[in-house]
């Protein structure tokens, strides 16, 4: 029976770059909330092996799975399971310095985004006294 659900759950050439790409941004996500396999995969009721296999894309993951992961580590289903980057809201034309900035901060883990507030903060504070 195990041996069945592991074929099933194998992958297909067709499908191999997707469920590739989905685990890098299931093992990003994870990354970002500063959690570990281990917590993500109790979260999940699933191994923690299981859990890795997903990250590298040596498994699918089920479909079920994907309103959780999406719902524990991003705003929305469809931002885990696109490969497209995000929209933008506001004007067109090149994307200025300060949004490449603050887009770069929001790949960060969490910990190290609260570090740049943090500094952030210091300088705001520091200008508002001149």
């Amino acid at each position: 029976m195990a041996a069945q659900i592991l074929l099933s759950l194998a992958m297909n050439t067709k499908d191999e770059g997707f469920f590739k790409a989905l685990g890098a941004r299931i093992a990003q996500a994870r990354k970002d909330h500063g959690i570990t396999q281990q917590q993500l995969a109790e979260q999940l009721g699933i191994a923690q092996q299981t859990l890795a296999h997903y990250e590298v894309g040596r498994l699918r993951v089920p479909a079920s799975m994907l309103p959780t992961l999406a719902q524990l580590l991003t705003p929305s289903l469809d931002e885990l399971i696109s490969a497209a980057t995000p929209k933008r809201h506001g004007k067109r034309g090149p994307t200025s310095r300060l949004q490449q900035q603050i887009e770069a901060i929001e790949q960060l883990p969490k910990t190290k985004q609260q570090f740049v507030s943090q500094m952030l903060d210091t300088v705001l504070a520091q200008a508002g006294q001149r």
